[in-house]
């Protein structure tokens, strides 16, 4: 039987419409998820959720832009027990955008990336003809453990 601390633990909502509503529905998923998922303290927690939800946002108001109807998004989360990491991939399937410049800019808006790259270890934007791919990642993250694996995991402690 495979370890439980050594599984991978994924998040996977593929193929939802890009629109602002689809983005929280989406990030309060991952949330839930996360915090299920992994053990983080409240300031990592937020920094991680903060991040994703910014990528969100860009793919739904940026990636389809100007189109008739928004197309699609994609969100993909793995944590790799043997390195300690978490990625995110948020992907669409549009061309970004830059809002129209004659409207004056919201001095508020506009650091998305920014903020990701700051709360992420290391983040990563691909844009192609056929989309953005944007890659978030953290080190040092811990795969939450079930009351079993716990209670062996302690039963080994007292053993050494």
């Amino acid at each position: 039987m495979e370890d439980r601390a050594k599984q991978r633990a994924a998040f996977s909502c593929p193929g939802v419409v890009a629109t602002v509503a689809h983005a929280v529905q989406i990030r309060d998923g991952f949330s839930g998820w996360l915090t299920q998922s992994l053990t983080l303290d409240a300031e990592k927690t937020s920094d991680i959720i903060l991040a994703v939800n910014e990528a969100l946002a860009n793919a739904a108001e940026h990636a389809y832009l100007g189109s008739p109807q928004p197309g699609l998004m994609h969100t993909r989360a793995e944590h790799d027990p043997e390195l300690a990491t978490l990625t995110v991939w948020i992907t669409d399937e549009g061309r970004w955008q830059v809002k129209d410049p004659s409207i004056a800019p919201n001095p508020g808006r506009g650091r998305g990336t920014m903020l990701m790259r700051a709360l992420a270890d290391r983040t990563a934007v691909d844009s192609t003809t056929t989309g953005t791919q944007v890659r978030l990642q953290w080190d040092h993250i811990r795969a939450r453990l079930d009351a079993a694996a716990q209670r062996a995991q302690d039963d080994d402690r007292l053993l050494a």
